[in-house]
């Protein structure tokens, strides 16, 4: 185990790896024990297995990933202190025991990233970057996160909702972290798991009526936030094509859009990034009045990171500006009522195994600002704004200065103004 006084664990953007790397290799340390080889692996796992097997570049990459991984502190451990694994065989074993097992609260961070944290360090080698963006790959890791999904939407995942003290998140210590959850989230406090019927479904829990009025509901020039959610970075001018790889990762519009047609009305436009917390409330909502125009999730990575990251040890923290270009995504294009805003586009993106995206909204669909675009299941991650050139914006952030440490501003509130040139 790392030395916790003389090595400090890392904060986490987010919460959702854990920030107390002792408790969370606790928590590793359990599911390492479950993980037999006697234990019948799940069949999406079998079959993620035989791709690789049989795709030779992909078997030595797989392999190679893990040689890659340094023998010497910090990197002989995770970055929770668990033993670093070695080989796929043992990480096949290590996720079969995750797809049921539930996340479970702890008071300084939420345990929910373990997949993550198995293949962080191996994830920033130079195979494990071109293993993690394979496209072969992140169809079966697709496959393997919705599995760990429906044991999530399922009652078999409701014993992580409970009353104890330290893990359940309707226990003491969780309940320290959300101490308004009765009044805030529409839930039923006298029944068993406040009403809730699994983990997913407490996961993208509804806030109660007018807890989250919508700024200014009348005034159409008035942009609001999203998502709760904390800014991350806000870039003017962006371009069209850019080397979004390099270590400033800057956005590149036709990757973010995925080549989309409408993608070069935003050339020289702006973006607005900011990032979801495992406490957050983790649906999305409208930040304009108006019309939809396209709507549709964009399958990508699920474990990739920039190459300047690094050894993050909470990867993909560094890469935020990265994954925008590369990860699991939705895209909902939004014609707004007014006319100086015109055309813009919101996307949300995943992040390792937060990245499930459900639009409820289709295509021609009037929404007012505020209204429900959809939501992350299994948490949140981070998302975008993107506003053409044309749109000249003056945006409120509420004292807040974009970066990894940024609060959260709540969501339907004002972030941004037309400004009146």
């Amino acid at each position: 185990m790392r030395d916790q006084a003389n090595n400090p664990p890392p904060f986490c953007v987010g919460e959702w790896l854990d920030s107390d790397e002792q408790a969370f290799a606790g928590w590793m340390a359990a599911l390492g024990a479950a993980a037999r080889p006697d234990l019948p692996l799940d069949p999406v796992l079998h079959y993620f297995s035989d791709a690789v097997d049989r795709d030779a570049a992909l078997f030595a990459l797989v392999h190679q990933m893990f040689e890659q991984v340094p023998r010497t502190p910090p990197h002989d451990c995770s970055p929770t202190g668990h033993p670093q694994i070695r080989h796929f065989g043992h990480l096949l074993q290590m996720i079969n025991v995750v797809l049921r097992t539930p996340p479970q609260f702890n008071k300084t961070g939420l345990t929910g990233l373990p997949i993550n944290a198995m293949v962080d360090w191996s994830m920033a080698t130079p195979s494990g970057r071109a293993f993690f963006l394979n496209p072969t790959v992140n169809h079966h890791l697709k496959r393997i996160l919705n599995r760990w999904g429906e044991f999530l939407t399922s009652a078999a995942s409701l014993p992580a909702l409970g009353e104890d003290p330290r893990s359940g998140w309707f226990g003491a210590d969780a309940m320290a972290e959300m101490p308004n959850f009765d009044e805030e989230f529409d839930c039923a406090p006298s029944l068993p798991y406040r009403g809730f019927t699994s983990w997913d479904d407490f996961f993208t829990r509804r806030f109660r009526a007018g807890r989250r009025p919508v700024a200014a509901p009348q005034d159409d020039a008035v942009i609001v936030n999203a998502c709760e959610s904390a800014p991350y970075r806000l870039s003017g001018d962006v371009e069209l094509r850019e080397r979004f790889w390099i270590k400033a990762q800057p956005y590149s519009l036709m990757h973010m859009l995925a080549n989309d047609a409408l993608a070069a009305q935003f050339a020289h436009g702006t973006v607005y990034q900011a990032f979801l917390s495992s406490f957050s409330y983790h649906r999305w909502h409208s930040p304009v009045a108006g019309t939809i125009v396209k709507a549709y999730v964009i399958d990508g990575t699920y474990f990739a990171e920039s190459e300047h990251a690094g050894f993050d040890p909470c990867g993909p923290r560094q890469s935020q500006g990265y994954i925008t270009q590369v990860a699991t995504r939705a895209l909902i294009f939004i014609e707004a009522d007014h006319p100086a805003i015109g055309l813009m586009c919101f996307m949300a993106v995943g992040m390792a195994e937060v990245s499930t995206c459900d639009i409820t909204v289709s295509v021609g669909q009037r929404v007012g600002k505020g209204e429900q675009l959809g939501m992350f299941h299994f948490g949140g991650s981070t998302h975008c704004l993107v506003f053409r050139p044309q749109t000249k914006l003056d945006f409120d952030l509420h004292g807040e200065t974009p970066g990894l440490d940024a609060g959260n501003i709540a969501i339907n509130a004002r972030i941004a103004t037309v400004r009146q040139d």
